[in-house]
């Protein structure tokens, strides 16, 4: 096969079309290079012929030869830097065919279905997306199991875990379906070719920007740089409408199949969307910053998107789909998928450690409660109090002075000091200084790093099945995708309130920490969530006005003058 006919199709007459316009622009850079050679060819020539004498002309000849020789000198090296200089990758986890032999068989059934070239392979992104990745790069067929034959003939398909999860078989088809079409755009030599060229001078900026090289290396990978960002400048429209154009391509011919439930079917794609974002950033972001990854994450998006939907009267007939067969089952061993996917997605997001440590460890959602909630409410609260002692605040009364009560921590910010800037501003410092104390466990706030991923094959080449799915993603720091800005102060002092008043209602009034799938740590009074606490603990940080919590105390039966165990 030998991908999309562009005798046939408009969109991809249109994408060659732009591919060319990209080459041509790589042949007049070649030409410009070799211009002074070929003119002091000319030069010499005419000499040698008894033409052009004297000695201006000598002087001439030998000038355009130098600037001839400078300048074949530095074509060569941008042209190696480009060469050698790694394309950006997404990671992901490699699926290997013995371990989704059903998933290999659902994708060559589109290909063929599609005319157009099966992937080469399948890999999983902890994200709620799904593309081609070219593999062609000589640095990313090494390690392990790498397939150079493979790497050669097709992209590699990266899914979105979270699909495989939550849509089922036939909808994950429907939505793949314009994603495999794109493989035959990715055969078109000149489209390919193009591609390479726009990859490479992306590769060889980001190698010139890299950190932590000497004046003698970093300044001829600097001036390729200089040169690559110039020619990629030159290059950026035709290659934003080459893709574009790959795009409608591949979505035209996958018209032809199961065009009706793709509808439906990206129904479901905004849907994961959606409850996949609240578990990263209500569920899964309070587990890493206690050093602990859930190892489900997919998994429970299921479970968040069920609890959506029940509250969702719109999507009410979204639960009646878990009756039919999940995609996930096209996996041989899908929990160990879901482990590793989640395991990548700390790393992504939050910039965990590659490895399990003391610091570092899986948890699963039926130990998550005890875990990570009352885990995180109690070393808040002690957080709180040694600020507080940092502060001289003195102890408020009880049986034992020494003791943490709740009572304390109200009577210091309904007090005359005002709603507590300096508590908040304590809290901060200290967070950030343990936060910067804790190696790998990241929330750092920034992002960076060689990662990019774009659907219908362009963009940069997955990590291939290597010891560690992160071994290629360049230099960039962790986490590549943070979740949320920093917290201030204000907002830190006043989780670390309603932590307090947490623990007190657990030790005092009988409450249970639990877990809600779309808000994360939950607070259970006789068995139910109770969802009213953050108002009147903002009224207490923010006004100084201690009534409304004291209100909410009473009516849970909460004793804030009881001590409260702190970790």
């Amino acid at each position: 096969m030998s991908g999309i006919d562009v005798g046939e199709e408009p969109g991809a007459r249109a994408a060659q079309a732009r591919a060319l316009a990209l080459l041509r622009i790589r042949s007049r850079a070649l030409a410009v290079a070799i211009l002074p050679a070929a003119v002091a060819v000319v030069l010499f020539a005419a000499d040698a012929q008894g033409h052009l004498a004297g000695p201006a002309w000598d002087a001439v000849r030998w000038t355009v030869l130098g600037v001839a020789v400078v300048v074949l000198l530095v074509t060569v090296l941008v042209a190696v830097s480009v060469a050698r200089a790694r394309p950006a990758m997404s990671p992901t986890v490699p699926v290997p065919e013995e371990g989704a032999p059903d998933l290999y068989r659902l994708v060559r059934d589109l290909a063929d279905r599609l005319d157009v070239p099966a992937p080469s392979a399948i890999a999983l992104t902890p994200d709620c997306d799904s593309w081609l990745e070219d593999r062609t790069h000589r640095a990313l067929r090494k390690g392990p199991g790498a397939s150079a034959e493979a790497a050669d003939t097709a992209p590699v398909l990266v899914i979105g875990s979270p699909f495989l999860w939550w849509m089922r078989v036939a909808e994950l088809r429907a939505v793949l379906a314009p994603v495999v079409a794109g493989t035959g755009p990715s055969a078109h030599p000149d489209i390919a070719a193009a591609r390479r060229f726009v990859r490479g001078l992306d590769a060889a900026i980001a190698d010139a920007a890299a950190p932590g090289r000497g004046p003698v290396r970093g300044a001829p990978l600097a001036f390729a740089g200089w040169v690559a960002r110039l020619l990629l400048r030159a290059c950026r429209d035709h290659a934003a409408e080459m893709e574009r154009c790959v795009a409608a391509a591949a979505s035209m011919r996958a018209q032809t199949v199961d065009y009706g439930l793709r509808i439906a079917a990206q129904e479901q794609v905004g849907l994961a969307y959606a409850g996949w974002d609240r578990l990263l950033t209500r569920v899964a972001l309070p587990a890493w910053r206690m050093g602990r990854w859930p190892s489900r994450l997919d998994a429970g998006v299921v479970s968040a998107l069920t609890e959506l939907s029940r509250r969702d009267r719109l999507a009410d007939g979204f639960a009646l789909r878990l009756g039919e067969r999940p995609a996930c089952d096209l996996l041989e061993e899908p929990g160990v998928a879901d482990e590793a996917a989640s395991l990548l997605a700390a790393r992504l997001f939050h910039g965990g450690p590659a490895e399990n440590g003391p610091g570092w460890a899986p948890v699963d959602w039926q130990q998550y409660p005890d875990e990570v909630v009352d885990r995180k409410w109690r070393s808040e609260a002690a957080r709180l109090h040694r600020v507080l002692d940092t502060l001289g605040v003195p102890r408020a009364a009880a049986a034992d002075p020494a003791v943490p009560t709740l009572a304390r921590v109200m009577k210091h910010l309904s007090g005359p000091g005002g709603p507590g800037e300096a508590l908040a501003a304590g809290i901060g410092a200290a967070v950030a200084r343990e936060e910067a104390e804790t190696p790998g466990a990241g929330g750092t706030g920034h992002g960076g790093g060689q990662v990019q991923g774009q659907s219908q094959g362009h963009g940069g080449a997955g990590s291939g099945p290597a010891d560690d799915p992160l071994d290629l993603w360049g230099p960039g720091p962790l986490p590549l995708f943070p979740l949320q800005p920093p917290r201030t102060g204000t907002e830190l002092l006043a989780d670390h309130v309603a932590a307090m008043v947490c623990c007190a209602a657990v030790d005092t009034a009988g409450a249970a920490p639990g877990l809600d799938w779309l808000d994360g740590p939950a607070l259970l009074v006789g068995g139910e969530r109770r969802a009213d606490l953050a108002t009147p603990v903002l009224s207490l940080v923010e006004d100084g006005d201690p009534d409304p919590l004291l209100s909410w105390l009473a009516e849970v039966g909460v004793r804030s003058d009881k001590p409260v165990r702190l970790v």
